[in-house]
């Protein structure tokens, strides 16, 4: 996945909030994570403010199981 429709697909999660999409957001940052590293899943979660959205901190890591 690229940053950009990662990006594009976070904030539809974002923007529609609750339970399902929180897990949805977790998914996808996890893998940005393991194509992007770190720091873009640090990046998106500022920048779409995750963390008061989802309680995603910078500094998680995600992992699919």
């Amino acid at each position: 996945m690229t940053l950009e429709k990662a990006h594009e697909l976070l904030s539809v999660q974002a923007n529609t909030g609750g339970g399902y999409n929180r897990n949805g957001a977790r998914l996808m940052l996890a893998e940005v994570q393991r194509k992007h590293g770190l720091g873009a899943v640090e990046n998106f979660i500022r920048e779409l403010d995750l963390e008061s959205l989802f309680g995603f901190k910078p500094g998680t890591t995600f992992k699919t199981h």
